[in-house]
């Protein structure tokens, strides 16, 4: 029996950890998204202004307002003694108008309210998308458009398409309406009701263009069946099970949303526009025994997604998935054991309404360690007499997120090493964009069909996909300057070799924004941001060096519509000085915006970039040629790049780094 002096120290020690919960979890990161009681501060401090019985008002975006780099970086050193204002940036459509409203959270009070006076809308709200798939289903010449297909309208569901702009001087907020069929089959978008072109004003909620063109076949909904309860046997090929056991728990911790893990620590945030933010990344550097600066902020500014359809059914399909539709609205909740392992932690976010109203979406991150890769490795039998085998286990960091807009499914991770490298990466899921046709066979096509013909009556329209990345690095320290080392061949002229020819490099710092617009895929060439202020002890700068994915290029004319708003896919790296309010490469407004405001617009004024705070922009592309596999759900169609240490460290950061520990377990061999 426990005395009560025990007793008295085990109640306080209790009360002790309860109070140091209640202090933790109070205590705010400047970088933190907004929380559920701040999206309802901003929905009443806007409301209060503008009253919702005398006034029209929808919220297409509520965001942190991005905190001074200065004091964020001061925060780092000092949390309890900087303040940092904390503020949201709001964009409403009041009473047809865009308002960007800037608000104080502390004090609860407006700081800035001006109207757009430019071209292009927010975000579509999916509210507003709502009540716009159902205005056909109840829209007369629509009901006998169907009836003359001879389908069901109670089988009938519909979704809506961003129309992109292609020369129209009037400025109207407008979506394209299709439809689909959903009979036998919850797989719609391979089941498309062609031949009708619907138009949607977002204004007035009304139908205001309709046209019944031509009636094409609507593809089967045989073998297109994807949820396991309503497949049918035979099942394969076989998996076999997996147990994923940590004995000593997972290797990382995370509080609110900071994240430390082996000799890395991050935060990670969430925007409703990029989704997954990934802030102050630092590394331990076990010679210097200091954590280095590496990455401030990095996420996805934009996804370009322009189809190769020129016909009146698919012209207007060119969509800017992130500023149109928002990669955080789109955002789902991750399934346990299926989309991250039995060993992943999850965090959960909020998003808003179109009225303000907060919702919570869980397990929209995940949170994992991989196993199973090697670090290093290296068999020596040069040395007579002995057989020397060393290898090192890897064990990797992996921050996962997955956004589903319309048909495709992101999965998007963001992989860090413990030899320093952050390797983000992209794998594509989900359904094809389908065209209906009549062809049934390759041998029936008699012209271009601008895709694949996948299945019967069937066509996988031809389309790209340009991710842009935002990766504001500071390679210790906020100075840092662009290198391109090329790759030269040198030919050997004197007879000094028996060679002929060698490679050697030569590196050239890119003074101005000109000077750093890459295409990749030309010549070799390694790019590098550097600090050009400190060097290591043998005298190189430190940097971090990037390594592309594999390229591709935009293959639209630079004066068609869609690559003028998409403009900023031209070249695979640009690199800008940092400006805070340049965070989205296709614009702040992208629906229905003119290109008037990207980065390849910001970029003309040619900025210097030689040892100033810069941020690099990488796209990421896949031309998509669909094929018979993709069809009817894609398997996972995926591509990275590396962000890797390049004289960041004196030597190899984990060559005293030991592999984790084998677990005993019953009926294994040892």
């Amino acid at each position: 029996m426990a005395s009560s002096t025990t007793l008295k120290l085990s109640l306080y020690s209790v009360l002790t950890l309860l109070c140091f919960q209640v202090v933790v979890s109070v205590i705010q990161h400047p970088l933190d998204p907004l929380t559920k009681e701040e999206f309802l501060s901003v929905q009443t401090i806007v409301h209060n202004k503008y009253p919702t019985s005398k006034n029209k008002v929808a919220f297409h975006y509520i965001g942190l307002d991005d905190p001074d780099k200065d004091l964020v970086r001061r925060y780092e050193s000092l949390p309890t003694l900087v303040n940092i204002p904390r503020k949201s940036f709001v964009i409403a459509i009041i009473n047809g108008q865009s308002h960007e409203i800037l608000i104080n959270l502390r004090s609860k009070a407006i700081v800035s309210d001006n109207v757009h006076k430019g071209y292009g809308f927010p975000i579509l709200s999916v509210e507003e998308q709502g009540v716009a798939i159902e205005l056909p289903l109840k829209y007369p010449p629509f009901i006998v458009s169907i009836k003359k297909r001879g389908l069901n309208i109670s089988e009938v569901v519909c979704s809506t398409f961003s129309m992109g702009w292609f020369g129209e001087e009037e400025n109207i907020r407008t979506v394209r309406v299709d439809c689909f069929l959903k009979e036998s089959s919850v797989n719609i978008y391979v089941r498309p009701i062609s031949g009708l072109t619907i138009v949607v004003d977002l204004g007035t909620l009304k139908i205001v263009e309709y046209h019944d063109r031509e009636i094409e076949t609507v593809p089967t909904a045989e073998k297109t069946e994807y949820q396991v309860s309503k497949q049918s046997p035979p099942f394969g090929p076989k998996q076999h099970s997996l147990t994923i056991h940590q004995p000593q728990g997972p290797g990382f911790q995370i509080n609110g949303n900071s994240v430390s893990w082996a000799n890395w620590k991050f935060h990670i945030g969430f925007d409703v526009r990029a989704g997954i933010v990934i802030s102050l990344a630092s590394i331990y550097d076990l010679e210097k025994h200091k954590s280095r600066h590496v990455l401030y902020k990095g996420y996805i500014s934009e996804l370009f997604v322009p189809y190769q359809d020129p016909t009146e059914e698919f012209y207007f399909k060119t969509f800017f998935d992130s500023g149109e539709f928002g990669f955080g609205l789109s955002t789902v909740s991750l399934i346990p054991n299926r989309d991250c392992p039995s060993n992943a932690k999850f965090i959960d976010v909020y998003i808003h309404s179109d009225d303000g109203t907060p919702s919570l979406l869980k397990n929209a991150i995940c949170v994992f360690e991989q196993y199973g890769n090697i670090m290093w490795r290296h068999t020596e039998t040069g040395i007579p007499d002995e057989y020397i085998e060393e290898s090192r286990t890897e064990v990797n960091l992996i921050v996962r997120t997955v956004v589903t807009v319309g048909n495709y499914d992101n999965v998007l991770d963001w992989e860090f090493k413990t030899s320093g490298s952050i390797k983000p990466s992209i794998a594509l899921s989900g359904i094809l964009e389908i065209k209906g046709t009549n062809i049934k066979h390759n041998d029936e096509i008699k012209e271009d069909i601008h895709g694949k013909l996948v299945s019967a009556n069937s066509i996988g329209v031809y389309h790209d996909h340009f991710y842009m990345y935002y990766l504001d690095l500071d390679i210790d320290g906020t100075h840092n300057s662009f290198e391109k080392t090329s790759l030269k061949t040198v030919r050997i002229t004197d007879g000094s070799s028996k060679r002929k020819s060698y490679w050697t490099t030569e590196t050239q710092t890119a003074k101005t924004e000109s000077d750093a617009k890459i295409t990749i895929g030309y010549a070799p060439a390694e790019l590098v941001v550097v600090n050009p202020n400190l060097k290591t002890a043998v005298g190189n700068h430190f940097g971090y060096r990037l390594i592309p994915a594999i390229p591709a290029h935009p293959l639209l004319s630079l004066d068609d519509y869609p690559q003028i708003r998409g403009a900023f896919t031209n070249y695979n790296v640009w690199v800008t000085p940092y400006n805070r309010t340049e965070k989205w490469a296709g614009g702040l407004y992208v629906d229905h915006s003119r290109g008037d405001d990207t980065l390849a617009v910001w970029t003309q004024q040619n900025r210097n970039i030689e040892n100033q705070d810069i941020v690099l922009w990488h796209v990421v592309g896949i031309h998509h040629v669909p094929a018979q596999e993709d069809f009817p759900i894609m398997p996972l169609l995926t591509t990275s790049f590396e962000l890797r240490p390049t004289n960041f460290f004196e030597r190899n950061p984990v060559l005293n780094t030991l592999s984790p520990p084998d677990v005993p377990w019953p009926g294994c061999p040892k």
